[in-house]
């Protein structure tokens, strides 16, 4: 079969690059081998985990804010399996979703695993070969396994394996402090387990603002969260239906299931980029440029499988990108404003350069402002105060920088902050902007002001004597 383009993955980068190039008026193959399009965050990542996140935050709801507000119900109880078939409704009203727009916009899904066996041909077991113009590689990504002696126990799981559990394990050890590891350990602590965390490194969630890191340790070590910081695992051992996991120096702990959180990497392996001549790395993925164009110049990759950024929307951006390449167009990916939302209680979200990198490029030219929820007049309303929101800019001409949020909402909120950026505004426009109230996007402005020196509704910090 003959076509413009073919599109080997139908995970976010995939379809949205599948739909973008026949909006544009290609004819477009998108190869999936998986019974349903949507890649890992549709079928197994980040759909179903922030539908169980809804549901840790309503039991956290129910049992802590109800009451304060006036709403009487009784002790709240986790059904689990009702929770699990809501989460699959979920999964299968979206991945059915992503099917239909790809019938509607004409993308033939050609349903097989794909493998290139030159560059003008992917051959699909079971079904014809795949000739085409252009082909965009969004195979995406899987999780790591570090070898660890005793990782093999069936008893410890991936993000995946997680996420198939019909139990909430009583004891739960999380190997892995970021961002997956994080989002899980909210939700089983709510759900009712033991949750410990070890992270060989010093911090949860290290690639983001060490404040934000810092209150998310501080707010799971009140819920009970044992944190092992700074420790290696050092071999796992399965003592009938429960494990010993051993770490740092001689401790142990003993846990009924395991999630395995090291990270992810590349799928590049097993689906014929030496055939096709296209470059790539296994461990960092396919080299690709700002385009998305490989070094092969009429394939293009895009999300997990060749990029730095492991998230849905950095893929959604690039398989649009690359597809407009393909069909002839000029565009490129900026990376400057990508958000960073991370689904825990409480939420975390960022966007643009964290308080460290920006004092590492511009040095003293860098001026923050944090504003608290408590002082947010909607947050209170809702019983919901914990964190603050961090403005960083820089103090020469008020370029704002960066946007740091915890507390409540923010995944949702930080979108304010990623337009800012991406339109190079100044804290100023920011700050003298108006903010509806109440709303918790008030505390964007009250952080730009308070950067300025001209807070509102907090005591501005008197300046130092010259």
């Amino acid at each position: 079969m003959d076509f413009d383009i073919a599109v080997l993955g139908g995970g976010p980068g995939g379809y949205t690059a599948a739909i973008r190039a026949a909006q544009l008026g290609a004819r477009v193959a998108c190869i999936e081998k998986e019974p349903e399009l949507g890649g890992t965050c549709l079928r197994v990542g980040c759909i179903p985990t922030k539908a169980w996140v809804q549901t840790a935050h309503f039991l956290h709801q129910a049992g802590e804010t109800f009451g304060k507000l006036g709403v009487r119900v009784a002790e709240p109880q986790l059904d689990f399996a009702a929770a699990n078939e809501w989460k699959a409704n979920v999964v299968k009203q979206m991945t059915g979703g992503v099917a239909g727009l790809l019938k509607v916009n004409g993308v033939e899904w050609i349903k097989g695993t794909g493998r290139f066996t030159d560059a003008t041909t992917i051959a699909v077991e079971g079904g014809e070969d795949i000739r085409f113009k252009q082909a965009i590689v969004a195979t995406g990504s899987f999780p790591l396994r570090p070898p660890i002696p005793g990782l093999e126990s069936d008893l410890c799981v991936d993000s995946t394996g997680l996420l198939a559990q019909t139990e909430v394990p009583r004891r739960l050890v999380i190997l892995g402090g970021g961002i997956i590891g994080a989002e899980f350990a909210s939700i089983f602590n709510r759900f009712g387990s033991e949750v410990t965390i070890i992270e060989m490194l010093d911090t949860l969630i290290p690639q983001e603002d060490a404040d934000a890191a810092k209150e998310l340790a501080k707010q799971f070590s009140k819920r009970g969260i044992t944190l092992q910081l700074g420790k290696q695992c050092t071999g796992v051992e399965q003592r009938g239906n429960s494990l010993a996991v051993s770490f740092g120096d001689g401790e142990s702990v003993e846990c009924d299931l395991m999630l395995v959180s090291v990270g992810r990497g590349p799928l590049v392996e097993g689906i014929g980029l030496e055939a096709a001549g296209v470059e790539f790395d296994r461990r960092k993925g396919i080299t690709a440029d700002e385009h998305r164009r490989t070094s092969v110049p009429h394939i293009y990759a895009v999300g997990d499988c060749a990029g730095y950024w492991q998230l849905a929307h950095t893929a959604f951006r690039e398989g649009e990108v690359a597809a407009e390449n393909a069909c002839g167009h000029e565009a490129i990916v900026d990376n400057r404003a990508v958000p960073r939302p991370i689904y825990t209680d409480p939420e975390i979200a960022g966007v643009g350069l964290t308080e460290a990198q920006a004092r590492e490029l511009y040095g003293d030219d860098v001026a923050t402002g944090v504003f608290p929820w408590q002082a947010n007049a909607r947050a209170v309303m809702q019983g919901d105060t914990v964190g603050w929101v961090k403005s960083i800019h820089e103090s020469r001409y008020g370029e704002l920088l960066g946007l740091i949020m915890v507390g409540p909402h923010v995944t949702d909120l930080i979108e304010a902050g990623t337009v800012a950026i991406d339109a190079e505004a100044t804290v100023e426009t920011v700050a003298d902007g108006m903010a509806a109230h109440p709303t918790l996007s008030e505390a964007i402005k009250e952080a730009g002001l308070v950067a300025l020196g001209r807070a509102i509704h907090l005591p501005n910090k008197k300046k130092a004597p010259a």
